[in-house]
């Protein structure tokens, strides 16, 4: 079983990681062009992939960093990198809001699954490694809020937030950080162009 406190501090990082959109939002305000909001976001990407090409390559630990970084995580790229590329990917492909939701999915509704399924899961999902059916369910109820607030439209919401879960749920070897904006974002764009 998971640990808590692990857990609660890497949640914590990636909620800290919002503050990248608010640069960006920043950005594309201040100069009104979302390329040089997306540069500034890729600039972000290429730090840190420098970053963990030395922490690997030289089996080096970053400073407070390295004690958030998973077992799976020593000699491949960090969670923070493929956090960064979803973001970038959701933004240059899906309409703001439809990236906006999809990022606060990745962020908001992966924490409320680990966070829930730790505390609370008493009904463990048998072939999926450290999964329990509270923390699916809290996943989904949080993107289903978020949707709400952010599109509002409940055709769209419920299955970009189905596919949030799925993705979370069903995909433990692919990066959750990186396929949720895009399966989920795909959904979301998908259905806003239809309807």
């Amino acid at each position: 079983m998971p640990n808590l406190l692990f857990e609660a501090r890497r949640k914590f990082i990636h909620i800290l990681g919002l503050g990248y959109l608010l640069f960006y939002w920043l950005i594309f305000k201040l100069f009104q062009s979302s390329k040089i909001a997306i540069l500034y976001l890729l600039s972000v990407l290429i730090l840190f992939v420098v970053i963990d090409f030395f922490r690997i390559t030289g089996k080096k630990k970053i400073p407070v960093f390295h004690i958030l970084f998973r077992t799976k995580e020593e000699n491949s790229l960090g969670g923070q990198v493929y956090y960064i590329l979803g973001m970038i990917l959701a933004l240059c492909l899906f309409d703001f809001k439809i990236a906006f939701a999809v990022i606060l999915m990745t962020v908001l509704g992966d924490a409320a699954a680990a966070m829930f399924g730790i505390a609370f899961g008493k009904h463990w999902i048998k072939s999926l490694e450290d999964t329990a059916w509270e923390g699916v369910i809290a996943e989904f109820t949080v993107d289903i809020i978020i949707g709400y607030f952010i599109i509002g439209n409940w055709y769209i919401i419920i299955p970009m937030a189905l596919m949030a879960t799925v993705v979370e749920t069903i995909f433990p070897h692919i990066d959750d950080n990186l396929a949720i904006p895009i399966f989920a974002g795909f959904v979301g764009q998908g259905l806003s162009l239809l309807l």
